[in-house]
């Protein structure tokens, strides 16, 4: 299902509502979120045209019963509340445009997130022999894998750089990304990472810097496709994806004694209370700031 075969007009403009949904998802900056909000609106659209319910007529119960439904399929509490914000966004925007005079998603309870990620990501070995796999397989993969694991992009971080966005700052080459609410930082860029990155380009220096063999921007299906087969080559016979790249760059740099600031800095967290999540050895005694305090006081 697209959002382009919703046919039925709002009911108090002319607009088609497959306008209101491209100009509702037009209101935010980065591709991105767009992407992300597609997909989480065209799960919803499947969900309802399997009750039969039109997207105007949802009620309050309609959201809980979606919630329920995301619950059996084994979605994460993160993903559900994820997908309501989603709604809640929608149908805000539908009232702000007068389709509707309340959201149905104003007082649905969302699911609370655990403080601490339940994903998997890589420990430092599995990471090694992720980067060792792509090594063997092939330049572009090598440069991919150097990239997510040495600075932790968002996969839509990655495959939106283009080749002038690498540069040189202070003395380092660095990265120039573009992460969640189009903020912009710049990622130093580790040598494997740089040596990677220059023998895929093999001189080219214009266009996306992950390309297919036919010359367009790789997308996030293939990525994930290149992810999962150099994971089963790497012998990882855990579930993983792309994100748990990025998981392990934030587990490891926490784990590698990085200041929890700077970790969050470099991930593009908002907050670091998001890459807080993350971090498995807030849980450890040894380092307690009771040792360190009784020290700084004997």
């Amino acid at each position: 299902m697209n959002l382009v075969a919703i046919p039925a007009p709002l009911a108090t403009t002319d607009a088609p509502l497959e306008a209101v949904l491209g100009a509702w998802l037009a209101s935010y900056p980065t591709a991105s979120t767009r992407d992300a909000y597609r997909r989480d609106v065209v799960g919803f659209l499947a969900f309802l045209d399997g009750y039969g319910i039109d997207l105007l007529k949802v009620t309050r119960q309609v959201v809980d019963a979606y919630s329920r439904h995301l619950e059996a399929e084994g979605k994460a509490p993160a993903t559900i509340a994820r997908r309501l914000a989603c709604l809640s966004s929608l149908y805000g925007y539908l009232v702000d445009e007068g389709a509707l005079a309340v959201s149905p998603v104003e007082r649905v309870k969302r699911p609370k997130v655990p403080s601490e990620s339940p994903r998997l990501g890589l420990d430092r070995d599995e990471a090694r022999a992720l980067l060792d796999a792509a090594a063997e397989s092939s330049p572009r993969d090598h440069a991919l894998m150097a990239l997510l694991l040495g600075n932790g992009l968002r996969i839509s971080e990655a495959l939106g750089l283009d080749v002038d966005d690498l540069t040189t700052e202070r003395g380092h080459r660095v990265a120039r990304v573009v992460g969640k609410g189009n903020r912009a930082r710049l990622a130093p860029l580790a040598p494997r990472t740089i040596e990677a990155i220059e023998d895929y380009l093999n001189g080219r220096t214009i266009g996306p810097i992950f390309v297919t063999a036919s010359g367009r921007r790789l997308d996030r299906v293939q990525a994930h496709r290149i992810f999962r087969r150099l994971a089963k080559a790497a012998g990882i016979d855990k579930t993983v994806s792309c994100h748990s790249a990025r998981h392990s760059w934030v587990t490891i740099a926490l784990e590698a004694g990085a200041p929890i600031h700077r970790v969050a800095d470099g991930a593009g967290h908002a907050s670091a209370t998001t890459t807080q999540r993350y971090d498995r050895q807030r849980r450890r005694l040894e380092g307690h700031p009771a040792y360190l305090v009784a020290s700084h006081l004997a």
